[in-house]
């Protein structure tokens, strides 16, 4: 080993020795380089500004709302028993319309202030029946004038006549309809044709003139008969009302009339094998028990037709003072 050329590289100053170190161990490090001046990566131009259109919010949750309370619509008057029980409060309305009509006739002079208009409304309204002769009694027991009331035998014969045509077109629907609605009504006790068919023959033998039914009487079977093939609560209406009507009304009117033109003598008319009222009773629970099973509407139209069978009957009745 060269002596000299080993004093020559220890005489190499430290600092050149750390140099030849790095070259040696990191020989393609590259050269530190001086940093960049900041620079805009676009060219400065004219700011805008724009409106920032913000994410919708998702939408709020909705609040339960408090359940409402339950309308239970209003009960007509006697609903809760039956539409028999309605049917009653019709003829009641029916009748206290009749008296305050009347007393306001009677307060009111004769012709007195009153157009032509008003006094045709008064007519229609006293043609306006509430039950088979209720109208007359009630008037007579008002006004204390019961000698006004005079029936005829022409007319009441001819009442009998309508009144067994009625209840002839009743009573043959009863028997021979296939509704299942009617089949309830049948033989109820109720019947009253064959009676007045024995009345009228104890007219004739007393030579008395049977005449032919008259046009309220024809009317209303017609009717009777178009009404019981399209909707049986509106026949039934007039059914019941019938009986009710014969039973209460019509029984006053037919023994007063008997008083007066039969020296008392009680047609079989107004006779029954048993108690009409319990016989009347009982068509009118099956009615309220059919019923049950009706709509609001088929409620309704048996108690328009319960009116329409009061002023029937009311014309009817009027035939025995004729």
């Amino acid at each position: 080993m060269n002596r000299s050329g080993g004093d020559s590289e220890d005489c190499l100053p430290k600092s050149k020795w750390i140099t030849m170190l790095l070259a040696i161990a990191v020989p393609s490090a590259a050269p530190l380089r001086r940093p960049h001046h900041f620079r805009f990566l676009h060219p400065p131009g004219k700011l805008s500004l724009s409106r920032t259109r913000c994410a919708p919010s998702p939408p709020a949750e909705a609040q339960p709302v408090p359940p409402q309370p339950r309308r239970y619509p209003r009960q007509y008057p006697g609903e809760a028993v039956g539409v028999a029980e309605e049917m009653r409060f019709v003829a009641m309305r029916l009748r206290n319309t009749k008296r305050t009509t009347r007393n306001k006739d009677n307060n009111r002079a004769d012709g007195a202030g009153e157009d032509d208009e008003s006094k045709e409304e008064e007519v229609e309204d006293n043609d306006e029946m509430d039950e088979e002769g209720n109208d007359e009694v009630e008037e007579e027991e008002d006004n204390h004038e019961v000698e006004e009331w005079m029936p005829s035998m022409e007319g009441f014969v001819g009442y009998l006549v309508d009144s067994k045509l009625v209840f002839d077109t009743v009573e043959r629907i009863i028997a021979g309809s296939t509704d299942v609605a009617y089949v309830y009504f049948r033989k109820s006790g109720l019947e009253r044709s064959a009676s007045i068919e024995k009345d009228l023959e104890w007219f004739r033998e007393q030579a008395i003139e049977i005449p032919e039914p008259s046009t309220f009487g024809s009317t209303y079977a017609a009717y009777l008969s178009e009404l019981a093939g399209s909707s049986a609560p509106a026949f039934l209406s007039h059914y019941y009302n019938i009986y009710f009507s014969h039973t209460t009304g019509g029984l006053a009117i037919g023994k007063k009339t008997c008083d007066k033109i039969l020296e008392g003598r009680l047609l079989e008319f107004y006779k029954w094998d048993s108690d009409p009222e319990l016989l009347l009773k009982d068509a009118r629970e099956k009615l309220n028990e059919l019923s049950k099973h009706w709509s609001r509407k088929d409620r309704n139209l048996c108690l328009k037709e319960a009116a329409k069978c009061f002023q029937y009957m009311g014309r009817i009745v009027r035939l025995i003072v004729s």
